[in-house]
Order: structure tokens, then C-alpha cells, then sequence
């Protein structure tokens, strides 16, 4: 069973960008730093992937500090984008959507245009070279003003059909509410961006129907609050809203104390469309095989369950029709050659 999850072509819609950074780039990059310069790879891998006893979601955060730290370049940025892709690719997985804040890489000079070029540049290097699908999602981080925001999407304009498909809003989700930036996400969609926003990861199940009716949102990222309202999982479903779930991330933030907690199977009842995602695979050491892995170990999924997510996510993809089913038999094609599907 493990090398069929390892064969197996697979879909990830939710990809942090910073927290997918190679920590061998990250040690090579840091080398010139005096504090990084004195400990071992392994140490360093250390601090910057969680432990089992994270106790929180803001603890989990403070591991981003060190690829920011490398992420404020034009060639890492680019470096750091195809060796994802490069890593994704030896995962068999055949399309991914990669998210990031623009702002938070413009610390020290680069400009708006040049954080995402970059990013672009690495994605179109990684197509070329090993056939791998990418599309990006733009970022507009919670804790940030909402003209910050409107910034993020006007300037991303010009990018959408160009590698840029969405925007997200991400971040500290109990001291900053969706509604905050209503104003930017409005404009998203009057300028055609899909629309996907973190909700309902640390318990608030409010933010939930706030992203869904305030925000346009078509996925929610995480989610996990919904379980607490009937009335909550009947408007996802009622308004195909897909949600990306990221089962080992959630486990190390403590939104979930226990994986038997995890209201996967839930939703899946009750007709939610999921997706299963890595959120960030340096930090919390993952990947798309070692999630399904859990779910199958844990929670007694079958592979035909497992196939189903992977078809979700074909579905929630922000691609067009024709583009969903081209990856759709690609991955029916390939599943019936390894001689996992008939």
C-alpha cells in the first residue's frame, strides 16, 4: 500500500510556498549567518520543521521566520519555486496550486512585480522541464490594512491567465475576521479571481459563513469548524463550496488534539466536497502520500476513498472545464496503467 500511495498521480491545492522551502536550501542560503553557521543540517532541521508537542497554531507560525528570512531575492524566490515543484514532481503529482504573500517578501526591496515574476519564472522552468502542472494564488494576509490588500489585487491583475489564478486571505483568524477585508475581496471578484480564504482552522466557525457570503469565497481553506453547525456544513454543500483540508498540519496546531477527532469522514457523509492538502510540507515534514498514509492508518479509509479526494480536488481546482478534464484522464489513464483503477 505505501508504494501505491507513492505511485499514485495525486492533486495539491493547498501549498504554502514559504513553508514548502527545502531545508537544505534554506541551510545553504543561511550559511553566511553566524547564528545558522554554527549548527549542524540536522539541528537546523530542527528549527524549522514542528515537533509532535507544538501547542499551538501561533507556535507553528514562528517556523516561517527562517524562509522569509531566504525569500527576499529574486533568485531564490525563483530557486525555491521550482525545486517545490521539482520535489512535487518525484511525488507524481501532476497539478498544484502555490500560494504566497507578495507582501511579505518585499522586506527588503523587491517590488510587487518582481516577487511574483519570480515566482512565475520558477513554475514556467518546472513545466518545462518536467511537465508539471502549477498555477499561483495570491495571499493577502489578515493582520495587514485592507488597502494592503486592494493593493494585492490590483497589482495581481494583470497576471490572472498568465499563471495567477486566486486570491486567499490567510493569517491570524481570531484577532482579524473576515469582513475586515470585504472591500478587496469584492473587487477579486468584480476582476474575475477565484477566491479561496482561510476560515474556521482555530475553532470560529463563524468566519466560515463571513468568508462564504462576505468574501465570495468557492473553497475554504482547513475548515475544521463547520463540524460545530449543521447549518454551516448544509451552506458549504448547498454551495459546492470545497474544502481544503490538511489533516497533519491541523493535528500539529492543535486544531484537532486527536486524528479520530478529524470530521473528515463527516463531511464526506454528509455530501461536503474535500480535498486533502499538505499546507506546508517543510514544516510540518509532509507530503500528500504521508496525509492519505494517516487517513487510511487512522481512520480506516479505503483507496477508493482516497481516489474520491483526488477526484475532488480535480473538481476544485481553479482550472477551466476543458483543463479539468484533460488532468482528469490523465490521471484516469495513469491509474489504469499501474493497474489501480480498471
Amino acid at each position: 500500500m505505501e508504494n501505491i500511495l507513492k505511485e499514485i498521480p495525486k492533486v495539491e491545492l493547498h501549498c504554502h510556498l514559504d513553508g514548502s522551502v527545502r531545508a537544505e536550501t534554506m541551510y545553504e542560503l543561511l550559511a553566511k549567518d553566524e547564528k545558522i553557521g554554527t549548527k549542524s543540517f540536522k539541528e537546523f532541521q530542527e528549527m524549522v520543521r514542528v515537533k509532535d508537542d507544538c501547542k499551538s497554531l501561533v507556535e507553528y507560525l514562528e517556523k516561517f521566520n527562517y524562509p522569509l528570512k531566504v525569500m527576499q531575492g529574486k533568485p531564490n524566490i525563483e530557486r525555491i519555486t521550482y525545486e517545490l515543484l521539482e520535489d512535487l514532481n518525484t511525488q507524481n503529482v501532476k497539478y498544484v496550486e502555490i500560494r504566497f504573500a507578495p507582501t511579505l517578501h518585499m522586506k527588503e526591496g523587491l517590488t510587487f512585480d518582481e516577487v511574483v515574476e519570480s515566482v512565475l519564472k520558477g513554475m514556467e522552468r518546472a513545466k518545462k522541464g518536467f511537465g508539471i502542472l502549477s498555477n499561483a494564488v495570491l495571499i493577502c494576509m489578515r493582520h495587514e490594512s485592507v488597502n494592503e490588500s486592494i493593493k494585492v489585487v490590483e497589482m495581481g491583475k494583470k497576471y490572472l491567465g498568465k499563471g495567477v489564478v486566486a486570491v486567499d486571505l490567510a493569517g491570524n483568524e481570531g484577532d482579524f475576521p473576515p469582513e475586515i477585508h470585504k472591500e478587496a475581496f469584492d473587487l477579486a471578484y468584480e476582476k474575475g479571481y477565484h477566491i479561496t480564504v482561510h476560515a474556521g482552522e482555530t475553532g470560529i466557525e463563524e468566519n466560515i459563513i463571513k468568508s462564504i457570503e462576505l468574501l465570495h469565497a468557492q473553497r475554504i481553506g482547513h475548515g475544521i469548524a463547520a463540524i460545530k453547525n449543521s447549518r454551516i456544513m448544509e451552506m458549504v454543500k448547498k454551495n459546492h463550496i470545497s474544502l481544503e483540508m490538511c489533516p497533519i498540519s491541523n493535528l500539529q496546531t492543535k486544531a484537532v488534539k486527536y486524528i479520530e477527532d478529524y470530521p473528515i469522514k463527516t463531511f464526506m457523509d454528509k455530501g461536503l466536497r474535500v480535498t486533502i492538502n499538505t499546507d506546508n510540507a517543510t514544516v510540518s515534514n509532509t507530503s500528500l502520500e504521508r496525509e492519505y498514509g494517516l487517513l487510511m492508518d487512522k481512520l480506516g479509509f479505503s483507496m477508493d476513498e482516497i481516489l474520491k479526494l483526488i477526484d475532488n480536488s480535480i473538481e476544485a481546482a481553479f482550472l477551466p472545464k476543458g483543463e479539468k478534464m484533460s488532468l482528469r484522464k490523465t490521471i484516469k489513464d495513469e491509474l489504469i496503467k499501474r493497474g489501480i483503477l480498471q
